[in-house]
C-alpha cells in the first residue's frame, strides 16, 4: 500500500489539474494590486466566472450540429472533422503557448484567448459554412489551450493573495468546476437558446459574444500575479519516464479513454439522439452532454478524499458498466438506457482522468512532472480527436448503431486494462 506521504503527494498533484489545465508547476509573485484593480478575493471569483464562460463557449455548438446538418445537408462524419479542428487547436496551443503565462503574466494569455473566441463567435454569426466552421473551431481550440493554462494558475495565486492558505484546496475545486463544468454548461445554454429563442443558429453566438466581451473586461480589472520577465520562448518539453513505462502506458491509455468519451458526447451524441432516437429537442441534445460533464466534475470533487486505488476501481467499473449501457441503449433503441449509460460512464471518466494524471506524475521527481503532464495532455487530446474521427469515417460506410457499439466496446476494454494496472501501482 502507498503510505500517507505518497498519498498526500498524489493528492497535491491531482488537485492542481483539470482537463486542459496548465501542465507545469509555476512560481509566481503576488503583486500589489493598483487601486483601479479588483481586490484579490473578488478577482478570484470573477476569474472563475471568466474561466467558466470561456469553456462554455467551446461547447455551445454541440447541440447545434444537427441543425447545421439539416440546413446544409452534410453527413455526420463532417461533424467529426469540425470537432477535430477544435481538439487540434487545443493540443497545438498547449504545446506552443500553454506555459508562457509563467513569464509574460496570467492576464495577457487570457486576453489573447478571449480575443480568439470573440473572433470565432463572429465567424459563427457571419459565415456559418463548413469551411468557416472549421476555422472558428480551430481558433476556439487555440484559445482554450492558452486560457486554461493561465486561468488555472491565476486562481491559485489570487486565492493565496486574498489570504486563503487556510483552505488551500479551494482553487483546485473551483478550477475543476469552472473547467469541466463550463464544458458541460455550453451544451445546456446552446440547447436552451436553440429550443426556445428565435434564430437558433444566431442567438447562442450573440449571447456568447456579449459574455466574452464582459469576460475580457473582468480580466482587465483583475490584479496580475506574475512579474513579467524576459525569457526565450521554447515549446513545452515532453517527458516519458524511463522507468515505469508500463504504468505510464496504462495512465496514457486511461486519459485516452476518458477523453474519447468526452469527444463522443461533445460531437456525435446529439446527432445520434436526433437520428437513432428521433429526438427533435435541441434542449435534450444540450442537457445530455451537460449531465455527463456535470457527473464527471462532481465525481472528481466528491471523491477527492478517497484513496487513489479505490477511485480507480470505481472508475473502471463505472466506465465498463456505463459503456455497456450506452451500447445496449443503442441496440434496443432505449433512449433512457443510452443516457443512463452516458451518466455512469461520465463518473468513470472524471475519476479515471484524475487518477491517471496522478499516477503518471508520481513516476518522476517533482522537477519533471510538468513535462510528464504535457505528454499526458497531448495523449488526452489525441484521445479526444482520433476515436471521433474514426467513428466519423466508419459512419460514412456503416450504420450508426454498430459503429457506436464497437466504439463502446473498444473504450471499455481500454479502461478495463488501464484501470487495474494503475490500481496495482497505487496499492504498492
Amino acid at each position: 500500500m502507498i503510505d500517507h506521504a505518497d498519498r498526500c503527494e498524489q493528492g497535491r498533484s491531482l488537485d492542481t489539474i483539470a482537463p486542459g489545465a496548465h501542465p507545469r508547476p509555476v512560481t509566481a509573485t503576488t503583486l500589489p494590486a493598483p487601486s483601479r484593480r479588483l481586490p484579490h478575493g473578488a478577482a478570484f471569483w470573477t476569474t472563475a466566472a471568466v474561466f467558466l464562460a470561456a469553456m462554455a463557449f467551446t461547447t455551445i455548438p454541440t447541440p447545434l450540429y444537427a441543425l447545421y446538418q439539416q440546413r446544409d445537408g452534410f453527413p455526420t462524419w463532417v461533424v467529426t472533422v469540425v470537432f477535430a479542428a477544435y481538439a487540434a487547436g487545443v493540443a497545438l496551443s498547449l504545446y506552443l503557448v500553454g506555459h508562457v503565462s509563467d513569464w509574460v503574466g496570467r492576464k495577457p494569455p487570457a486576453l489573447f484567448a478571449l480575443g480568439l473566441e470573440v473572433v470565432a463567435s463572429v465567424l459563427f454569426l457571419l459565415l456559418p459554412t463548413v469551411p468557416v466552421l472549421l476555422v472558428a473551431r480551430f481558433l476556439t481550440g487555440l484559445g482554450v489551450g492558452a486560457l486554461t493554462a493561465a486561468a488555472t494558475a491565476h486562481l491559485g495565486e489570487l486565492w493565496r493573495g486574498a489570504g486563503g492558505p487556510r483552505r488551500p484546496g479551494v482553487p483546485a475545486v473551483v478550477a475543476t468546476i469552472a473547467n469541466i463544468g463550463g464544458l458541460g454548461l455550453g451544451p445546456l445554454v446552446g440547447g436552451l437558446l436553440a429550443e426556445y429563442a428565435p434564430a437558433p443558429l444566431v442567438t447562442p453566438y450573440v449571447v456568447a459574444l456579449v459574455v466574452l466581451v464582459l469576460a475580457a473586461v473582468a480580466v482587465l480589472v483583475a490584479p496580475e500575479t506574475v512579474e513579467r520577465s524576459s525569457r526565450a520562448w521554447r515549446p513545452q518539453r515532453l517527458t516519458v519516464p524511463a522507468e515505469g513505462r508500463g504504468v505510464f502506458s496504462a495512465a496514457g491509455a486511461g486519459v485516452f479513454a476518458a477523453f474519447a468519451i468526452f469527444g463522443l458526447f461533445t460531437s456525435l451524441a446529439p446527432s445520434f439522439l436526433a437520428g437513432e432516437f428521433q429526438q427533435p429537442s435541441r434542449l435534450v441534445a444540450g442537457v445530455v452532454p451537460f449531465a455527463v460533464f456535470a457527473v464527471a466534475a462532481l465525481g472528481q470533487v466528491f471523491f477527492t478524499p478517497v484513496a487513489v486505488r479505490v477511485q480507480l476501481v470505481v472508475a473502471t467499473v463505472a466506465m465498463v458498466v456505463g459503456l455497456a449501457g450506452l451500447a445496449a441503449g443503442a441496440l434496443v433503441t432505449a433512449e433512457w438506457l443510452f443516457v443512463a449509460g452516458g451518466l455512469v460512464a461520465g463518473l468513470g471518466v472524471g475519476l479515471l482522468f484524475r487518477a491517471s494524471l496522478g499516477i503518471a506524475t508520481g513516476l518522476v521527481p517533482a522537477p519533471q512532472r510538468g513535462e510528464v503532464l504535457a505528454a499526458m495532455f497531448l495523449i488526452a487530446y489525441v484521445g479526444l480527436t482520433v476515436p471521433v474521427l474514426l467513428v466519423g469515417a466508419a459512419l460514412a460506410f456503416l450504420p450508426a448503431v454498430p459503429v457506436l457499439v464497437v466504439f463502446s466496446a473498444a473504450i471499455a476494454v481500454l479502461a478495463a486494462v488501464a484501470g487495474p494496472r494503475m490500481a496495482a501501482k497505487a496499492a504498492r
